[in-house]
């Protein structure tokens, strides 16, 4: 048996972190001593703070890991699944901090030449089209801000699979409409939607009219700059919003290696102001 103080030498995690931890239920003493109260550990649970400190690596939670440990027998599926979870969390952790320096480099490049380090919304083109009605196959949800890239894999694999399966012909790229006139904690209200050729239970017609139109060459992060450029121009030019924001993905993310690859058109719905 390890006293705490030898077990906490051993992990190198604290004793006063380890009393929290036998708070909490995430890894009890093996024997407490019922006179002096001194707390002792086995040899066999230097394996399970091994296991709890590599999960936190992860970056799992204490909850998390306190779920995984008391799994029982369906721990290794329990494992393995939240492992995928979290290794897809830290893929796109990764590619941010990578999109963060390389904006950063050509921030200092623009600072470095005397220009402003905002001179990059010089760049976003901003255009007035008249876009077509079309008719939508759609799913309308509210959608939390973590929730997102979960809610696009499942509604749009829905929607693919129910065009599939009644033979419908896809009349454009898949696009999200943003339904909530603000960010709410709740979420944001909205709808997946692919256009479809044919007129089908659970379609509908979809006319945005006159429209903003801004490409996007790159990562998602570059919307809301679009979303910006769009309305400064719609301010200095007499135009005000006329119905919901939407994006259309001309590129499947899944089939593309690198974010910079990302094609992505940014509609406005707009009118005269009054």
């Amino acid at each position: 048996m390890l006293s705490i103080g030898e077990f906490s030498k051993i992990c190198k995690v604290s004793a006063k972190t380890l009393r929290y931890y036998a708070e909490i239920g995430l890894i009890l003493p093996d024997q407490i001593n019922p006179e002096s109260g001194y707390r002792y550990y086995s040899i066999e649970q230097l394996k399970t703070m091994l296991f709890i400190d590599r999960l936190k690596a992860y970056q799992f939670s204490l909850e998390e890991i306190k779920e995984i440990l008391h799994a029982g027998p369906s721990q290794e599926e329990i494992l393995y699944e939240a492992l995928r979870k979290k290794k897809r969390q830290l893929e796109r952790q990764v590619q941010e901090f990578q999109n963060n320096l390389e904006q950063m480099d050509r921030d200092l490049t623009n600072l470095e030449e005397g220009k402003s380090m905002m001179s990059y919304l010089e760049g976003i083109d901003v255009e007035l089209v008249e876009v077509s009605k079309m008719n939508l196959l759609w799913i309308r949800k509210t959608v939390g801000e973590d929730e997102f890239a979960e809610a696009y894999g499942q509604c749009f694999s829905k929607l693919f699979r129910r065009i599939a399966a009644d033979q419908l012909t896809m009349a454009a790229p898949p696009m999200v409409l943003f339904h909530s006139p603000e960010f709410t904690p709740i979420g944001l209200d909205t709808e997946f939607a692919v256009p479809v050729k044919e007129y089908a239970t659970g379609t509908r017609d979809f006319c945005p009219g006159l429209c903003l139109k801004t490409v996007l060459a790159g990562p998602y992060s570059g919307l809301p700059s679009v979303y910006a450029k769009q309305l400064e121009w719609a301010e200095k030019e007499g135009y005000e919003n006329a119905g919901p924001l939407y994006e259309v993905y001309v590129t499947d993310p899944s089939q593309v290696s690198r974010e910079e690859d990302l094609i992505t058109e940014i509609f406005c719905p707009v009118k005269k102001s009054r």
